[in-house]
């Protein structure tokens, strides 16, 4: 009898399992994987033991019965979450991120803020190239133990690229025209680095290509409340503003711009915009002179009025009798300027006639006036187009109209028909009279100073 209960015992001895004696760690294997709190409830548990024993052979390398030991102890307590994460980290060790994740959230589905596991989730989405959702487990890790400080280096580190990348992306999406994109890839950014100018005056200047005028100012506006001396965004606030009409807000933000830092074509855009607020203020007539198939001689001296005042000093020599026309005529006030300074002359009735149409010989006239004040300016240029006797085939050098003619021509201010004509009995259009008027201006411009003499 003693003899059948000994070999029975021998036999159930045999069929137990022997516990693997642990290993002596000196150097962990995997030192960057953060061992789980076992809570204290549960810390003097069968469950403990096996996970205390399954972590110990995970960092000698020994990943067969690091498993054994973290499945038996979710055998023994399937609510014991610290297995989850040690089986976590063990598919870490193996490479196989997905599996990883798997066990990591079922750990944080009982222990939401387990550094262990939100620091194994972040490692795992990292090898995943998913560095927003590692980013924002290591954040949620760094902030339930602030004693991580490794951790919290890394989310900086994950943040800068991160933060390189979207912007990488919005500036590629933008160049390729994707603005939607783009704009989606801004925000990323912005979200992650709410502090950065610049990266606001960019999204400004993709709102402003998607034709959003209102979004573009404010986020121009955002980046210079952020960097005042973000001069870029100063000049992009004047560009919104000039788009729109604004012309005097314009201006006064490219003047704003030029105090920050003096540019050239920041200069440019201020001359143009104030340029173009002068015109504003200009009647309709005006503006529309340059569509026109015909001008009159009253739009010709409206426009040697606003374009070329400098250079219209009253004439000493003309008395300065009434003109008897002008009643209601919206270029009243330049025709008088042009007429007394003896630019263009009423007639002997003293009407203006500021209604009839210019002809080519009519224009050359008023230009060979305008060249006789600029010579002074530019004599050695003057002395050339006085001089010079052009050869018109349709119009003699005894034409009493020639001399003007031909020194409109030699002075490049008007040109000739394709056969060398002049043409003079030709009605003149809008384009063309602007264009002669800008050639008058650049010829009576000073050297260096860019203006026409005041």
């Amino acid at each position: 009898m003693r003899k059948a209960v000994f070999v029975a015992l021998v036999v159930m001895s045999a069929c137990m399992p022997k516990s693997v004696p642990l290993p002596t760690v000196s150097f962990p294997r995997f030192p960057d994987f953060i061992a789980p709190v076992v809570p204290a409830e549960l810390a003097n548990t069968a469950a403990a033991q096996n996970e205390m024993r399954g972590w110990t052979f995970l960092q000698a390398g020994d990943l067969k019965n690091a498993e054994h030991e973290f499945t038996t102890a979710l055998k023994t307590t399937p609510a014991f979450y610290p297995a989850e994460i040690g089986l976590g980290y063990l598919e870490l060790a193996r490479r196989d991120q997905k599996a990883a994740l798997t066990h990591f959230d079922r750990a944080l589905e009982h222990q939401g803020s387990d550094a262990s596991a939100l620091v194994g989730r972040g490692q795992a989405n990292l090898a995943l190239n998913r560095e927003a959702d590692a980013l924002a487990a290591f954040e949620a890790a760094s902030a339930a133990d602030p004693a991580l400080t490794e951790i919290a280096q890394r989310v900086e580190v994950l943040k800068f690229r991160l933060a390189e990348q979207r912007i990488a992306d919005a500036r590629a999406a933008a160049a390729g025209g994707r603005l939607e994109e783009a704009v989606r890839a801004y925000t990323a950014a912005i979200a992650g680095s709410p502090g950065s100018a610049f990266l606001y005056r960019e999204l400004a200047a993709v709102e402003r290509q998607k034709g959003d005028a209102a979004a573009a100012l404010a986020n121009f506006r955002t980046a210079l409340d952020l960097d005042p001396s973000d001069v870029g965004s100063v000049t992009g606030i004047g560009d919104v503003l000039e788009a729109s009409g604004d012309f005097d807000a314009a201006a006064q933000a490219y003047t704003n711009a030029l105090a920050i830092e003096e540019s050239a074509a920041v200069q440019a855009k201020l001359d143009a915009v104030r340029a173009r607020a002068e015109l504003a203020r200009l009647p309709a007539q005006y503006r529309e002179i340059d569509r026109a198939e015909q001008v009159t001689r009253g739009e010709l001296a409206a426009l040697i009025g606003v374009r070329l005042a400098p250079l219209l000093q009253p004439d000493r020599r003309i008395e300065a009798e009434p003109i008897t026309d002008l009643r209601g005529d919206w270029a009243a006030s330049w025709i008088l300027t042009v007429a007394r300074a003896g630019v263009i002359e009423p007639f002997a009735n003293h009407a203006f006639q500021p209604r009839t149409v210019v002809r080519r010989v009519d224009l050359a006239q008023a230009i060979e006036r305008l060249l006789a004040r600029i010579a002074p300016l530019k004599p050695a240029a003057a002395k050339t187009w006085e001089s010079t006797q052009w050869p018109f085939p349709d119009l003699a050098s005894t034409h009493l109209a020639y001399p003007a003619a031909s020194q409109a021509v030699a002075s490049g201010v008007l040109t000739t028909g394709p056969d060398g004509s002049f043409q003079p009995s030709r009605i003149v259009s809008g384009a063309e009279t602007v264009e002669a008027i800008r050639r008058l201006e650049a010829l009576a411009t000073l050297p260096g100073s860019g203006k026409a003499p005041r």
